[in-house]
C-alpha cells in the first residue's frame, strides 16, 4: 500500500510546489528574524537601561533641588516669624548673650516644629555666627560666604543643588541659606543637616532604579557607601566591589546582573561624594518576556495563516471583506473622518462599500450639528462646560498625561448688567474673550466659557509655574481698560488654579476644584490661587454660614452694643464706640470673631457695615433726644474702603434720620489703609471733605507708614489695647504709648487709649497726656438701651489712691526719648 501525501505536501502537484517552498521559504525568515529581534531586544534592554538611569540621576537631582527649595522656603518663613523680627529690630537694645539665647530659643522652636534639622543658626549681614542650635555651627557659618557666592546668579533662578552639598568629617551635609530681608541691616539664616537616604527612597519609589551616596576621603581610595536603599547583604556585596572610578559600571551583586552608574557630586578638598545609580538588568530584560512571547505566537500564527490562505486561495475574496469590516469597526468606535476606499471586484462589495461610505457621511454631518449644539457656548463662540470637561478627560486619558485648570471669574460683571444692560454685558463678555485666546500658547490648550462671568483656560502639559505665569499674563492684560463704545470698563478677575494628577484626573473635578479656589481667590482678593484640600470644607461650610447671615440681617437677630469713650482729663463720656452681636436663636449670642472675619473674606461685610450705621445714627438720634450730646464710633473695613460709592450711601443713612456727619466717628485700621492706599485715600479724602471724624484704630499693630500717616485726612489715632494693658509693668509698652501720644499731638490728632482696665492705666495716660480712653475699667460693651441710662448716671471714678509715680518717674528718666 502507497502511502499518499496531501496535496499541499506533494511536490509533484501545483499545490505543493506553491506551498511547501513558500512556507520553508517562511520557516527560514521567520527564524533569522527571531533571532536578530532577541538579540536587538538585548541590545535595546542595555540601552534603555543606561536611559533609565540617566533618567534617574535628572529625578534625583531634581528631588534634592526640590529638598533645599522647599527648606529655604520655611527659612524664609523663619525671618517672618514676629518673635524673630522682634529679637532682631530689638538686638542693639540686648546684650550679646541675651540675644544669643533669645534667637536660639525661637530657632530651636521653629525647627522642632516646623523643620527638624539638625542645625539652624543665624549670622549677622558679615557672617558672623550670632545664634546657634548646635555647638559646631561655627564649620558650617565659616563656609556661608562662599555658599553665598555660589548662589548669586543675574536671573535670579534657584542655584543647583550641589552648591548646597558639603562635605564635613567623612560625612555629607545638606546647606541651605538665606538672607533674612524683613530687618535692616539683614542677616543669614543658615541650616545644616546630614544628607540621609531621603532622596533615594523617593527616587526608589518612582522608578525601578536603586541608588546609593558613595563616600571616598582621597582619590586614591576605594568609594564605600555613605547613605542606600539597598539592604545590609547587598550593601556589603557592594562594598565589596572596590570601585575607583565614576563611569558605567556591570557586575554582579549576588545572584544579580546589575548596571551602574557612578556620577559625582561634590568634592571638598579630598574628600569626594558621589552617587551610585543601580539597574537589574536581568528584570529589565525580563520586562520584553511577553514581547518575546507575542513575537513567538505570530511567527507560529503567520506559518498557520500562510499555510491556510495558499490551502483557500481566497485571498481576493477575503481581502476586500476584511478592509470593509475594518471600516465597520472603525465607524463603531467614532472615526467618521476616514473615507471608505472603493473596491474592486464583485459588485456586491463594491455596492456595500459605497453604503458604507454614505452612512459615514450622514452619521458625521449629524455628529458634527450635534457637537456645535453641546459642547459650543452660542454667545463667544467657544468651548462650554460640557466641551471642556470632555477635552480634558481625553488630554488625561494619554499615559502620563498632566495639565492645569484655570478658572476665571469677572469682578463687578453683575453690577455692569445691572447698570448698562445685558447687550452691553454680553458684549463685555465676547471682548474678554478675545482678550484670552491670544495669551493660550499651545496647539491643544482650550478656552471655554462655563457661564455668566466665568471662563476656563486648560493648559496641556502645564505646571504649577506655567499656571501660575499665565495667571499674571492675565492679570496684567486685564490692566489696560476695555472700550466699549463710549464706555470705559476696568477689568479684574479671581482666578482658581487646579492641577494634574495632583488635584484630580477627570475633568469635571478639576473645574469643580478650580472654581472653588477661584471663589476663595476673590474672598481674599489674592488674585489667583491654588486648590488646597480645605477649600471643599470650607466652601461647604460658607454657603452655610453666608445663608445664616444674610437671614440675620432680614430677620433682625443683629444686636447692637455700645461700649463707652471717655475723656480722661475732665472725665466725661464723650462717645461710644459701636460693636455687633448676633443674637442666634440656636447658638445664643455670637461673639463678633465668629463671624466677622468670614462677613470680611465673603464681601458681606458691607452689608453688615450698612446695618451698624444705620443702628448707630438711630442711636445717636436716641441719645440727642435724652439730652446726651456725644459722637458714635463704627469701624469700616478694607472692602467698604475700596467701594467707592461709601459716602454716599453713608450721607443717605444720616439724611433719612435727621443727622449730620458730625454724629459719626469712622474708624479704619492700618492694614485696611495699606493694602491699596491710593483708594483708601481717595475714599477718605470724600468723608473728610462731609465733615466725618476719621479716626485710626489699634495703631500701632500694622503695617504703619508714617509717610501715608501725615498726608492721611485723619483726626485721632487709637492705641492698641496690647501696649496700654501692660503698660503699668513694662517700661517698654510704656513708651510706646508716650511716643505714639507725642506723635499723634504734634500731627495735630487726638488720642484714644484701649484697654483701660486699670485705675493706675487711666492716671498713666493722663498724665502723659492722652485725650481719650475706652476698656473695662470704664465699662464692657453693653446694649444700646443699657447704654443710656448707665452714661447719664456715670461718676468718674476715683484716683486719688493709685500711684503712678514710679512708672512716671522711669519715662522722665529714660535717656532714649
Amino acid at each position: 500500500m502507497t502511502l499518499r501525501l496531501p496535496a499541499f505536501l506533494n511536490l509533484r502537484r501545483l499545490e505543493g510546489r506553491m506551498v511547501v517552498p513558500f512556507l520553508a521559504l517562511l520557516a527560514v525568515v521567520q527564524v533569522s528574524s527571531w533571532t536578530i529581534t532577541d538579540a536587538s531586544i538585548r541590545a535595546n534592554t542595555e540601552q534603555t537601561v543606561r536611559a533609565e538611569l540617566q533618567t534617574s540621576q535628572r529625578v534625583l537631582e531634581h528631588l534634592l533641588t526640590q529638598q533645599v527649595e522647599q527648606r529655604a522656603a520655611i527659612l524664609r518663613d523663619f525671618e517672618h516669624s514676629h518673635a524673630i523680627r522682634q529679637l532682631l529690630a530689638n538686638a542693639d537694645k540686648l546684650s550679646k548673650t541675651e540675644l544669643e539665647l533669645s534667637l536660639t530659643r525661637e530657632l530651636e522652636s521653629k525647627n522642632q516644629r516646623l523643620l527638624k534639622a539638625g542645625l539652624i543658626a543665624y549670622t549677622d549681614s558679615q557672617f558672623k555666627l550670632v545664634a546657634a542650635t548646635a555647638p559646631e555651627a561655627g564649620d558650617f557659618t565659616a563656609r556661608l560666604p562662599a555658599l553665598v557666592l555660589s548662589m548669586a546668579k543675574q536671573d535670579g533662578t534657584p542655584t543647583p543643588w550641589q552648591s548646597h552639598l558639603l562635605l564635613r568629617q567623612g560625612r555629607a551635609y545638606l546647606i541651605v541659606a538665606v538672607q533674612v530681608k524683613a530687618v535692616e541691616p539683614g542677616g543669614w539664616l543658615l541650616m545644616a543637616d546630614e544628607l540621609g537616604a531621603g532622596p533615594l527612597q523617593e527616587l526608589r519609589m518612582l522608578s525601578q532604579v536603586k541608588s546609593s551616596f558613595m563616600l571616598r576621603l582621597h582619590p586614591d581610595e576605594a568609594w564605600h557607601t555613605q547613605g542606600s536603599v539597598l539592604n545590609k547583604a547587598q550593601t556589603d556585596a557592594l562594598d565589596q566591589q572596590n570601585l575607583h572610578e565614576a563611569g558605567a559600571i556591570k557586575f554582579k551583586l549576588g545572584a544579580d546582573d546589575m548596571r551602574g552608574m557612578l556620577r559625582p557630586l561634590v568634592r571638598d578638598g579630598e574628600q569626594e561624594l558621589a552617587v551610585l545609580l543601580l539597574r537589574n538588568f536581568d528584570r529589565a530584560f525580563e520586562t520584553f518576556d511577553r514581547l518575546r512571547l507575542t513575537l513567538a505566537a505570530l511567527t507560529l500564527l503567520g506559518l498557520l495563516t500562510f499555510a491556510l490562505a495558499s490551502l483557500l486561495m481566497a485571498r481576493r475574496i477575503s481581502t476586500p471583506i476584511r478592509s470593509l469590516a475594518n471600516t465597520a469597526d472603525r465607524l463603531g468606535h467614532g472615526d467618521y473622518d476616514t473615507p471608505v476606499q472603493a473596491l474592486s471586484g464583485a459588485a456586491e462589495v463594491s455596492d456595500l462599500a459605497r453604503s458604507l461610505e454614505s452612512m459615514r457621511q450622514g452619521i458625521r454631518q449629524r455628529d458634527a450639528a450635534l457637537n456645535e449644539l453641546a459642547f459650543k457656548d452660542a454667545l463667544t463662540g467657544l468651548t462650554n462646560r460640557a466641551g471642556f470637561s470632555r477635552l480634558a478627560t481625553r488630554l488625561l486619558a494619554r499615559p502620563g498625561g498632566h495639565c492645569a485648570v484655570l478658572v476665571l471669574g469677572l469682578d463687578r460683571f453683575k453690577h455692569v448688567n445691572d447698570v448698562q444692560g445685558h447687550e452691553f454685558g454680553d458684549l463685555l463678555l465676547r471682548k474678554v474673550a478675545e482678550r484670552l485666546g491670544p495669551l493660550l500658547q499651545g496647539d491643544d490648550d482650550v478656552l471655554a466659557r462655563l457661564n455668566g462671568d466665568e471662563f476656563a483656560l486648560l493648559l496641556n502639559l502645564g505646571d504649577e509655574a506655567a499656571a501660575l505665569g499665565l495667571a499674571d499674563a492675565i492679570r496684567r492684560n486685564f490692566e489696560r481698560p476695555m472700550q466699549l463704545g463710549e464706555q470705559t470698563v476696568d477689568l479684574s478677575a479671581g482666578i482658581g488654579i487646579s492641577l494634574a494628577p495632583q488635584h484630580g484626573v477627570d475633568g469635571k473635578l478639576l473645574l469643580t476644584r478650580a472654581g472653588l479656589a477661584m471663589m476663595e481667590a476673590k474672598k481674599r482678593q489674592s488674585g489667583s490661587l491654588i486648590y488646597t484640600p480645605g477649600m471643599d470644607v470650607a466652601s461647604q461650610e460658607s454657603l452655610s454660614l453666608l445663608g445664616e447671615l444674610r437671614h440675620a440681617v432680614e430677620a433682625g437677630e443683629l444686636r447692637l452694643y455700645l461700649q463707652p469713650k471717655v475723656d480722661l482729663g475732665r472725665s466725661q463720656v464723650l462717645g461710644a464706640e459701636a460693636l455687633v452681636r448676633w443674637q442666634h436663636p440656636v447658638r445664643g449670642l455670637v461673639p463678633p470673631l465668629h463671624f466677622i472675619p468670614f462677613a470680611e473674606q465673603t464681601g458681606f461685610i458691607r452689608t453688615l457695615t450698612t446695618w451698624v450705621i444705620a443702628a448707630s445714627i438711630r442711636a445717636w438720634a436716641m441719645a440727642q433726644a435724652q439730652g446726651l450730646n456725644m459722637r458714635i464710633s463704627v469701624n469700616l473695613s478694607t472692602r467698604d474702603l475700596l467701594d467707592q460709592d461709601l459716602p454716599d450711601k453713608i450721607m443717605r443713612l444720616l439724611q433719612a434720620h435727621g443727622a449730620t456727619s458730625q454724629a459719626l466717628c469712622l474708624e479704619i485700621t492700618e492694614s485696611a489703609i495699606m493694602d491699596d492706599p491710593q483708594r483708601a485715600m481717595g475714599t477718605l479724602a470724600q468723608l473728610s471733605e462731609l465733615g466725618f471724624k476719621l479716626s485710626i484704630d489699634d495703631f500701632g499693630t500694622g503695617y504703619s507708614s508714617l509717610a501715608y500717616l501725615k498726608i492721611l485726612p485723619v483726626n485721632e489715632l487709637k492705641i492698641d489695647k496690647s501696649f496700654v494693658l501692660n503698660m503699668e509693668h513694662d517700661l517698654g509698652d510704656a513708651k510706646i504709648v508716650r511716643s505714639t501720644v507725642e506723635l499723634a499731638h504734634n500731627l495735630g490728632l487726638t488720642v484714644v487709649a484701649e484697654g483701660v482696665e486699670s485705675a493706675k492705666a487711666w492716671s498713666i495716660l493722663a498724665a502723659l497726656g492722652c485725650d481719650e480712653g475706652q476698656g473695662f475699667f470704664i465699662a464692657r460693651p453693653m446694649p444700646e438701651a443699657h447704654f443710656f441710662n448707665w452714661a447719664k448716671g456715670w461718676q468718674a471714678p476715683d484716683l486719688s489712691g493709685d500711684s503712678t509715680a514710679t512708672v512716671l518717674e522711669q519715662l522722665k528718666t529714660d535717656p532714649l526719648i
